[in-house]
């Protein structure tokens, strides 16, 4: 009976100590690994200007596109600079359709500071794309540390 004590008691040690090592690693992670949400507000969009969408094409250069500049504004409530955060949402045309059917994720900003910030996001939709364009469920995601890519 003593062995089977000894046991017990080895098994509890070693699942007491396991436990505690699962509690510390995840209170004291780096808070680069947390993901933070960012709003995005007050979304217009604009044609590219200069020289930014000239000859610009889609799907292995056999579909003609146009640029767009999509501009607003990102709420950063976590209280650090939010890096690498990737910008998602829907693109509708004018008659409804999903300018880009394949994509959420419609690209990135390197930094969102901490607070109401403007944002500015290029995006190529296709030509033929009648306007006006809705912009629908925007928001972004990133990490408040430094990520590397």
């Amino acid at each position: 009976m003593a062995i089977a004590q000894k046991n017990f008691l080895k098994t509890l040690q070693i699942s007491a100590l396991a436990l505690f090592l699962c509690v510390f690693s995840f209170v004291f992670s780096p808070s680069a690994w947390a993901i933070v949400q960012i709003k995005l507000t007050n979304l217009s969009y604009a044609p590219c200007t200069g020289d930014a969408g000239k000859n610009m094409v889609l799907g292995g250069g056999i579909m003609s596109a146009k640029c767009y500049v999509v501009k607003g504004i990102a709420n950063n409530p976590s209280g650090k600079v939010v890096y690498n955060a990737d910008i998602f949402g829907r693109i509708y045309d004018a008659n409804g359709n999903d300018a880009m059917p394949e994509r959420t994720r419609l690209g990135a900003v390197e930094e969102i500071p901490v607070g109401k910030s403007d944002f500015e996001l290029m995006v190529a939709i296709p030509a033929e794309q009648p306007e006006p364009l809705d912009l629908v469920q925007f928001k972004a995601s990133g990490f408040a540390g430094k990520v590397r890519r």
